[in-house]
């Protein structure tokens, strides 16, 4: 439940940030600088008088909707490599397992670095380093769950009144492959924010003045002494995101599929 909340608590907050925002999160205010909470400016100003809560609200979109649409991108690459490496086997098999492994051979986190730094600064880089990296273990996990449901009763039944592949794998083992890769995906998408927040902190992700959530901490770097809540606050935000999605997916495996326990491979 209490995932659910802090998950629901951060989509809304981000479909909703110009209604919930009391602030433009760019206008500069000199003469406000460094303030601390007040009426005006509930959590305060940052080095420039911007008001900070604003920051924080809208740069849940930034951050979730990167998180979102990489998921999304992470998903279908994985689970249709997956599917067709453990329904096919031989061959097809061999070479997509091979390309598999020869990915999750590297650390993520830096070869997604390694991608988005090659591209470039900017969001489309992020979106393309991890998703680059990331499907590999959905597509390894996919494949185990096809290569056991592809020889069970109900697929050799399907088989044996005529199916084709295409109607046996759509109608018979993708809607028993969904679930896990739901409840997979969930729990991802926390190390997935971590993923996103860790580029932009390094300087890879949105550029200044975009309020994403590593940005944010990145700037704040030079007032780690003098104002340390300017990286406190988005570093909340990053881990209650972190734990509501973590939380939420262990939920839902209880509900979904409470007998498995599906695990990313390590990485």
């Amino acid at each position: 439940m209490l995932g659910l909340v802090l998950v629901a608590g951060v989509a809304v907050t981000a479909l909703a940030a110009p209604l919930i925002a009391t602030h433009d999160p760019g206008v500069i205010d000199a003469m406000r600088r460094l303030e601390g909470p007040s009426r005006d400016h509930l959590l305060g100003t940052d080095n420039l008088g911007r008001d900070m809560l604003s920051r924080l609200i809208h740069g849940s979109r930034y951050s979730l909707g990167t998180v979102a649409l990489s998921t999304l991108l992470i998903m279908g690459i994985g689970v249709l490599v997956g599917t067709v490496a453990g329904y096919y086997g031989g061959l097809i098999d061999d070479i997509l397992m091979r390309v598999v492994d020869a990915l999750l051979a590297f650390p993520s986190l830096l070869l997604a670095l390694a991608i988005a730094g090659t591209l470039g600064p900017g969001l489309t880089s992020v979106i393309a380093g991890v998703v680059t990296v990331w499907w590999a273990g959905y597509a390894r996990v996919v494949r185990g769950m096809v290569l056991a449901m592809r020889e069970t009763g109900f697929v050799a039944s399907a088989r044996s009144l005529g199916g084709t592949d295409g109607h046996i794998i759509l109608h018979h083992i993708l809607p028993n492959v969904v679930p896990s890769v739901v409840i997979l995906a969930t729990i991802e998408m926390g190390e997935l924010i971590l993923a996103v927040a860790g580029l932009g902190f390094l300087g890879l992700g949105a550029q200044s003045p975009a309020p994403e959530w590593g940005t944010m901490v990145s700037d704040a770097r030079s007032f780690l002494l003098s104002a340390p809540q300017l990286m406190i606050y988005p570093g909340i935000a990053i881990s209650l995101s972190v734990i509501g999605f973590n939380l939420l997916g262990d939920g839902l495996r209880d509900v979904l599929d409470p007998r498995a326990r599906v695990e990313m491979p390590g990485r």
